[in-house]
């Protein structure tokens, strides 16, 4: 038997590598697994290109994946630079890494990107675009949207933003109900400017077969896009978003009558009351596929420190049924990131996933927090470092303030709980004041 895509392997029963490595990463029966690989509640998004992948599962009984962002820009076109950040996104295990290229040699460094990255590559083509053929916006035919695409997929992108769910009846809505950031997606402004200054429809929308057609071939995984998310608190669970979403829910089905394994992209800046309810949304109106969201940002007020708010906010999101976070750096809406920049929005975003799934029940989630405590109660500051999210941090700060007994740390000296504690325990004498 042969088959095109995960999603169509498992709807015939074959077992794929990659289904075996996702099944041992995430404690869960391969059964288990394909049925909702079949279903389109699970993807393994896995370029038949992308020979240097490892593969891993997003969706329903899974890790919450973290993605980062990165990629050449006019202003920031240095190719060695963005290069180091992949280096350190791939060592710090970023499941993924989103390659926004918009300037200068993007195919070039994307297939280097490609080559070396075992984390899944994703894209947005139509940032691309406008490089690519060197035209404007308005000039590009939609063939040369759809061959951009491809160009993508035959360099062995495992995942693609498309904003295919902004057609024109969607831009009609956005223009009866007004906002107070209009449209912030980047890729959705240009796809809704492109609409306007041509009178057309969305060529993604109108071509969504001969676009799932290329994804079906490469098993390209669909991130169906939210031009629509909302940029501003002020904006969020809008008339614009939900109509955009139930559109996607709609090509959601669609692209799995082809076997095309498919995610839906979400908010965005969002009051922390709307969270949970805007999860229930999605995986009711897109059928429960795998739910991908930037945050979300929950309050609006604090740039140079996003990778909190955000953090904040994909916490709660996760606990909720979100499956994948788009990391957000402190420098979101400032600049692009550097190294540094970078480093602390990994960061951020995998305590926030993993946050999520300690709520969420996920297998064996709770067992590297217990360690930790266990490391701690024994007073096993190796042990703690080595368990750490970010161990060079931990060792560091233990360093800079070294304290006069070593099973204390200079916060509380021999008043420590868990030395005193332990002592007790033991039938020991405290001495806090004697040497």
């Amino acid at each position: 038997m042969t088959y095109k895509t995960q999603m169509e392997a498992a709807r015939k029963g074959i077992v794929t590598p990659q289904m075996e490595i996702v099944a041992k990463k995430e404690h869960m029966p391969i059964e288990t697994l394909m049925e909702r690989l079949a279903k389109g509640t699970v993807i393994i998004p896995a370029n038949i290109n992308h020979k240097s992948l490892d593969p891993e599962g997003v969706g329903e009984g899974t890790r919450t994946k973290i993605n980062v962002n990165l990629g050449i820009s006019k202003d920031c076109n240095n190719f060695d630079v963005e290069m180091e950040k992949v280096n350190k996104a791939i060592e710090m295990k970023a499941e993924a890494i989103m390659d926004l290229s918009s300037y200068g040699k993007t195919r070039e460094f994307r297939q280097t990107l490609v080559e070396k990255s075992t984390a899944m590559i994703g894209t947005v083509p139509i940032y691309d675009a406008v490089g690519f053929y060197d035209k404007e916006l308005k000039d590009i035919t939609k063939d040369e949207f759809l061959k951009v695409v491809r160009t993508h997929a035959e360099d062995g992108v495992d995942f693609m933003t498309i904003h295919a769910g902004l057609n024109r009846a969607t831009a009609e809505r956005f223009k009866k109900n007004s906002r107070l950031t209009n449209i912030v997606s980047r890729g959705g402004s240009l796809l809704y400017a492109w609409m306007e200054l041509n009178n057309k429809e969305n060529p993604f929308y109108e071509y969504y077969d001969e676009l799932l057609d290329i994804c079906r071939e490469y098993d390209v995984t669909l991130s169906l896009g939210d031009a629509c998310r909302p940029g501003s608190i002020a904006d969020s669970t809008d008339a614009s978003q939900i109509e955009e979403l139930i559109v996607l829910g709609e090509l959601t089905k669609r692209a799995w009558e082809k076997d095309v394994q498919v995610m839906i992209e979400g908010p965005g800046h969002m009051a922390i009351n709307e969270i949970a309810a805007n999860m229930i949304l999605e995986k009711r109106l897109c059928h429960g596929a795998p739910f991908y969201v930037l945050g979300p940002i929950v309050t609006d007020v604090a740039p140079g420190y996003d990778h909190i708010t955000s953090a904040i906010g994909g916490a709660i999101a996760a606990s909720n049924g979100a499956d994948f976070l788009c990391y957000v750096t402190p420098a979101e809406h400032l600049r692009l990131p550097n190294l540094d920049d970078m480093k602390e929005g990994i960061i951020a975003s995998k305590i926030a996933a993993h946050a999520g799934d300690i709520a969420k029940g996920i297998p064996n989630a709770r067992d590297w927090d217990n360690k930790m405590s266990k490391a701690r109660q024994e007073l096993n500051w190796e042990g703690m470092f080595q368990l750490a999210m970010d161990p060079e941090k931990a060792r560091r700060y233990r360093a800079e303030s070294m304290p006069e007994n070593e099973d204390s740390c200079t916060m509380c000296g021999k008043m420590c709980s868990m030395r005193n504690m332990n002592k007790i325990m033991e039938g020991k004498d405290l001495n806090i004041l004697r040497d």
